[in-house]
This record gives C-alpha cells, structure tokens and sequence, in this order.
C-alpha cells in the first residue's frame, strides 16, 4: 500500500525529532514502512560539521522550484524543514509525482555529485528550508567519510527501488485502487478524529492527489464526489473526511475502474 518513509533526519537529534515527518511515496511493500537509512544520523558529531560546513543553505516559500527537469545538476539538498515534492514531467507536460521528502532526506538524485542534468523536477510543496551540498565538494566528503558514502548508497537504493515500485503499482493497479491506497495512507499520516470520521489534516489539493495516483484532476474530483454520495468520504472545508476505511481497505484490494 501506499506507505509513509521516515525522514531521513540529517542535522535534527534523534531525541528532537518531529513528529509527522514522514515521507509519503506510493508502494505496497511492507518493509519500506521504515524509510531511507539514515544519511547524517551515522556521522560522528566532528563529521556532521565538517559536512555542514560545505552546505549553503537556502530558503524556499511553498511553491517555490528547487530544481528543474533537464536543468544542469550540482549535488543535493538535505531538508531542515518542511516537504518538497519530486515529479517527472512528460514531453506532453502530464506530471506524476514520484514522493513527497520531508525532514533530513535528501533531494537531487538519482545523479549526486555534478556533470549530468536532473531527470525530474523538486518544488516546495510548504515553506523549507535546505541545505545544498554541490557535487565537487560531496564527492571529496564520500571519499573522506566512509560513512556519508555508504549513507548515500543506501539512500539511492531505497529511493530506486520505491521509484520501481511506483512504476509497477502504476502498471498493475486500477486508478480507483490506488486512490483508495492513498485516502488510507493519508488517514494514517495526518488523520485526525472527527465527529464524521477522520480529518486528513494536510493540504492535498486534488491536483496534488490526481499527480499521486496518475489521474487527471477531473477524474478525482468526479470520483471523490460519487465516494461522499456514498457516505465514504465527506468534503468538508476544503479537508477530506474519511468516514468509511472499511470500504476503502475493500476497494483498495477488489476496485476495478
């Protein structure tokens, strides 16, 4: 199902950690409910600084492009706060987003050092703020810092194995199955009790929704409609109400479109 990746938290102490910083990726393997392996969290205190030291840090408002589909690639960025969202564009301009990063992941890949362009696109899907590691000062720390190496090897392979899974749930399962995956998932991130149900308590526009599940706005709004003429869902103040997971958990595993 669509599961939540805990942040990968690079400069927050384990004992400080937010709460609700998970990443939000569509798969339906069990196992990734844990997340990337940590990055940062395997440095010793004296390695983190040394790495900071050769960060820039950058300031986004919500909507504020990161980087650019087929624009020219110089490292990654650790996020401090906020959430940026990652999405592939295709030649006809249909977007489908890839995962949401939040707290101490890194964005930038699947290249991480330079010389390349980047395959997708990263905007702040809040306000952020991230620190940029450019691609000829983090090649000399990977050799210098065995551990910052395998920590960026391991996050590769988590993030290329979840862009597979992505890629095989989009092959595999019905627009209507995925979308009730999603409704699920985002009740367990941010739900929150409501006299109807519970509140998704996280500004997913249906937009946003419609470039998770690759769907087209139109047909999540028409969908989600029919759900709350069902006593599914319920629109409330531009929030979801999800007033029937079991119905949901139903057609997740049996819905046709």
């Amino acid at each position: 199902m669509l599961q939540a990746a805990s942040a990968v938290r690079g400069t927050v102490p384990p004992a400080v950690r937010p709460a609700g910083s998970s990443s939000l990726l569509l798969t339906e393997n069990q196992q990734w409910i844990g997340g990337p392996p940590p990055l940062m969290d395997k440095l010793s205190p004296r390695e983190r600084e040394l790495v900071l030291k050769q960060g820039r840090r950058k300031v986004l408002n919500r909507g504020q492009t990161l980087f650019s589909q087929g624009g020219k690639h110089d490292g990654i960025w650790l996020i401090e706060s906020g959430r940026i969202r990652v999405f592939y564009t295709s030649p006809l301009g249909r977007e489908i987003t890839l995962a949401y990063w939040h707290v101490g992941n890194f964005v930038g890949g699947p290249e991480v050092f330079e010389g390349t362009v980047h395959q997708w696109s990263g905007v702040a899907s809040s306000n952020c703020s991230v620190v940029h590691l450019p691609g000829k000062e983090l090649r000399s720390l990977a050799a210098e810092i065995p551990s910052l190496a395998i920590g960026l090897i391991e996050g590769l392979t988590f993030k290329g194995k979840c862009y597979s899974a992505l890629a095989q749930m989009l092959g595999t399962r019905s627009i209507t199955q995925r979308l009730a995956h999603l409704l699920l998932h985002l009740v367990d991130l941010y739900g929150v009790e409501d006299a109807d149900g519970r509140v998704i308590a996280a500004a997913f526009t249906h937009a946003d929704i419609a470039h998770m599940v690759g769907a087209t706005r139109q047909w999540v709004t028409i969908s989600l409609k029919r759900m709350q003429e069902k006593g599914i869902v319920l629109t409330k103040r531009s929030q979801i109400v999800v007033c029937r997971t079991d119905v949901l958990e139903e057609m997740r595993g049996h819905a046709s479109d």
